[in-house]
């Protein structure tokens, strides 16, 4: 009979990320394989803690588009490609925008367990290469038994946001507001140097790149204004008649390449190798809501996480919540603000209408700003979210150390 083991706290070490370029031809990173974009991101993060990468137990590494050159579980390839033990395993993970956060969990989960002592999570989506939805292969991801519960159908993303944007009275102006601020937070971060200790650069072979390319300074909400609605469609307007369209390009996630890496273990072992956690996971949450406006499971993800820890949202000094949507952050504001829900607080750095959604890597590049804000900042607590496909969402509770 194996003996029981006390429950052992789950320590982030370091976590980096690449600079995020436009998903297109002709983008920054467009010219680097998802595979070696990773394997990059890999080095870079045991050569900052200097981890014999030969006593890592597993690799867990969200992707979403599976298929093309992010087929063959990139993680594995990626570890191969950077010239890394081969014993050590990798697995794939996807929970739709969430995945690389969920790696995350998965990493600390099996740490806490025991049954992992040293463990890198991450993601990679290289949206240059392997388009959106491509996994689908233009099939039916829902079939008849979704389609009769929720007659007659679920809706796109965009759909969702403007199902969102409606239910909690958000106008196109708020919308355009906030995202301008997005990008000047960003922009601000960039030019002060805040990002470059958590930026991998990444050689292409046109060059080095170190700086995130899918910022706009100088971006205004009056800019913002002039775009056109993405997701128009007579046949939905007909169906959800409050629907105002107001969401746009400008005011949605910007489709990225990218790559990102954090590295779990147990408190025990990074004592042992002398090294010095920087947070500590404290409390993991995941949850599903309605499957229609799907962008809002953030909302009962931040109650229950907040529940189970005991941690007023009061005490957390910066909050990442992904922008897949200017409505969803917005949403969480108008929920929040009188249990002390701060905008200075929400996203301080910018977020993926400046940054960039690689989709993948987005869960695991949160992760790394706001561990690298917390400490810049001196704050104690940070809370991450993610919405994600399907009406889920993804809550990471950490405390600095």
């Amino acid at each position: 009979m194996i003996p029981a083991r006390e429950i052992s706290d789950a320590v982030i070490v370091d976590a980096v990320r690449t600079p995020m370029g436009k998903g297109k031809p002709g983008g920054a990173l467009s010219s680097v394989h998802p595979v070696d974009l990773l394997g990059q991101t890999l080095t870079g993060l045991l050569e900052s803690t200097g981890v014999d990468p030969a006593t890592v137990d597993d690799v867990l590494i969200g992707c979403v588009s599976q298929v093309g050159e992010q087929s063959a579980t990139p993680g594995r390839m990626a570890w191969l490609a950077a010239g890394l033990p081969e014993h050590v395993p990798s697995t794939t993970i996807d929970r739709k925008c969430g995945s690389g956060q969920q790696a995350v969990h998965f990493a600390a989960q099996a740490v806490m367990a025991g049954s992992y002592d040293i463990a890198v999570a991450g993601g990679v989506e290289s949206m240059s290469r392997v388009r959106m939805g491509s996994a689908r292969l233009d099939a039916d991801p829902f079939g008849e038994g979704v389609r009769r519960r929720y007659r007659p159908g679920l809706v796109s993303q965009g759909v969702a946001a403007e199902l969102v944007a409606a239910r909690w009275k958000l106008d196109r102006a708020e919308l355009d507001e906030y995202s301008a601020r997005s990008h000047a937070r960003a922009a601000e971060m960039r030019a002060s140097g805040a990002f470059d200790r958590e930026i991998v650069p990444v050689t292409t072979p046109e060059g080095t790149v170190t700086e995130d390319e899918t910022i706009r300074p100088g971006t205004s909400a009056e800019k913002l204004a002039a775009l056109e609605p993405a997701f128009r469609d007579a046949a939905v307007s007909e169906r959800f008649p409050e629907i105002g369209w107001h969401v746009t390009a400008g005011n949605s996630s910007q489709i990225t390449d990218g790559a990102s890496a954090v590295l779990v273990m147990n408190a025990e072992t990074c004592a042992r190798l002398g090294l010095r956690p920087r947070a500590r996971i404290r409390a993991m949450h995941v949850c599903g809501d309605d499957p229609l406006s799907m962008l809002t499971a953030p909302i009962p993800a931040t109650r229950r996480i907040l529940e189970r820890s005991g941690i007023g949202l009061d005490e957390i000094g910066h909050v990442e919540l992904n922008e897949a949507f200017a409505p969803v952050p917005l949403a969480w504001l108008r929920e929040f603000g009188d249990a002390g829900a701060d905008e200075a607080r929400l996203n301080p750095r910018g977020g993926a209408i400046a940054l960039g959604h690689p989709l993948g890597a987005s869960g695991a590049r949160l992760m790394t700003t706001l561990l690298h804000a917390l400490e810049d900042g001196g704050h104690r607590y940070g809370l991450q979210l993610m919405c994600e496909a399907g009406g889920m969402a993804n809550a990471t509770l950490v405390e600095r150390l």
